[in-house]
């Protein structure tokens, strides 16, 4: 039996496409030790993401808002944690996130460096940016021993589905698989720059319409004016705002494509074995690409791209505008043969 002090707590990151981009990690200590008890601490909307991670024992909810240090509420969470891990592995790179296993007095206590967390990190990683030049990267290099180079491959992230709830969702919302399911996920939440135009979702859905295909708009509350244009030009289903986030889990599970800009939902969609079409403007596919081979990366490499900012700073938007629907129909038809 597996002393309960053994297990390992993993600090989760805050975005949702980079807790699944972490499940790669988690995959990884699963192949090392198959017994290895793995716990994830993490803010409380992202547990049903780690829910349907087979390699975590438990989901740890972190309840402090968005950039609240919140002192108190670490102290008291992490006294609840003491003596139950040999082991941390911090994934942000922020004071804050330290503060948890370092309270807790877990013995090792593994990390980059960063924000003056010098006590609080005694397991320092090097943080070398061109070998470590992908988000997955940085995570994987922190599950590694000491001075060990990355795997040539890396574990990518699988999530499992729900099939119960899948027909449940079928039934409630009035879907259908009788035609092959395009998803297409129009927001981001870091900012427009990152967002398709939704004149183009439009147009898309609406020939993908006329060739037979199923069109499903899925996204949160924010993206339901988004999902309720797409759907008033075309046949398409807008469930922006209508699902859970594990909902979009099971749905995206039933589509055969998905078309999406850079967003948590894209690296779901990835994770749950759908083709993906992604579509980067602001942000690049070296550094976050969905890890999948099922995958076509729709991206200009425009002279003022990457520019990672949240707006276009030259407010044209070029490096989205001039990746056509017509482009990506082509690859959603080809992908399909």
């Amino acid at each position: 039996m597996t002393d309960p002090r053994d297990g390992v707590l993993v600090v989760g990151p805050s975005w949702v496409g980079d807790m699944v981009m972490a499940q790669s990690l988690l995959r990884f200590l699963k192949s090392r030790d198959s017994d290895a008890a793995i716990d994830v601490l993490a803010p409380g909307w992202s547990l049903p993401i780690v829910a349907r991670m087979p390699e975590v024992r438990r989901g740890i909810a972190l309840d402090t808002a968005h950039g609240e240090l919140g002192i108190g509420k670490r102290r008291r969470l992490a006294r609840s944690l003491k003596g139950s891990y040999r082991r941390a592995i911090v994934l942000p790179r922020s004071l804050k996130a330290a503060l948890v296993p370092a309270f807790a007095g877990i013995p090792v206590r593994t990390g980059f460096r960063g924000e003056s967390r010098y006590w609080l990190i005694n397991d320092v990683r090097p943080f070398d940016r061109g070998a470590l030049d992908q988000t997955v990267k940085r995570f994987l290099a922190l599950g590694l021993d000491r001075g060990e180079s990355l795997p040539a491959s890396l574990p990518e992230p699988r999530l499992e589905v729900d099939r119960q709830r899948q027909e449940q969702l079928k039934e409630q919302l009035g879907l259908d698989t009788a035609q092959p399911v395009i998803a297409m996920m129009p927001g981001a939440e870091y900012g427009p720059a990152k967002c398709w135009p939704l004149e183009y979702f439009t147009s898309l859905a609406l020939e993908l319409g006329g060739r037979g295909y199923s069109v499903w708009v899925l996204g949160s509350a924010k993206d339901e004016a988004a999902g309720a244009a797409i759907a008033a030009a075309s046949d398409a289903h807008n469930l922006c705002g209508k699902t859970a986030l594990a909902d979009a889990v099971d749905l995206l599970a039933l589509a055969s494509q998905a078309v999406s800009n850079d967003s948590g939902l894209m690296h779901i969609a990835s994770a749950v074995g759908c083709f993906v079409h992604g579509v980067y403007g602001s942000s690049s596919p070296a550094f976050t690409p969905p890890l999948t081979a099922r995958r076509e990366i729709h991206y200009l490499a425009l002279d003022c791209s990457p520019c990672f900012a949240r707006e276009c700073p030259l407010e044209h938007l070029n490096c989205l505008r001039e990746i056509t629907p017509s482009t990506v129909l082509k690859s959603i038809e080809n992908a399909q043969k």
